[in-house]
């Protein structure tokens, strides 16, 4: 299955690798909890549920998971587009995001290392991806 990223704003649409490891799928929990203690030393438990913000961290790695230099491109210009809001499409379900740039919103690290003019649009890069989910 496909994992896409669409810009609706300009109906452009990026395939991306499929082979992108959703990083931190289990680690987030839409419950947020406090715990205090009152005066008399009862503890006071608050819970509600998150409406937005869930960490969606999609992961390359050299053995696996390659794109061009093309594609990683693409991707650093519409991380450099302040509120850019995109569709990502993963596993079959629509995520609707933004650029996560408090984590580091885009990383593209070469799968082997050219000589400055050696460098083309089709070499191969291990791309990391940090969205929020809103």
């Amino acid at each position: 299955m496909a994992i896409t990223l669409t810009h609706p704003a300009s109906a452009i649409t990026l395939t991306l690798p499929d082979a992108l490891s959703w990083a931190d799928e289990y680690t987030w929990s839409p419950v947020e909890q406090t715990k205090t203690y009152t005066t008399t030393g009862a503890l006071l438990i608050e819970e509600g549920v998150k409406q937005a913000g869930r960490p969606i961290t999609l992961e390359g790695s050299e053995d696996r998971t390659w794109c061009t230099r093309a594609l990683v491109d693409q991707l650093h210009a519409w991380a450099n587009t302040p509120g850019m809001v995109l569709v990502l499409t993963l596993r079959g379900v629509a995520h609707q995001v933004t650029w996560d740039h408090e984590r580091g919103a885009l990383q593209g690290l070469p799968v082997l290392f050219y000589a400055d003019g050696s460098i083309a649009s089709d070499d191969w890069y291990v791309p990391t991806l940090r969205f929020i989910q809103l």
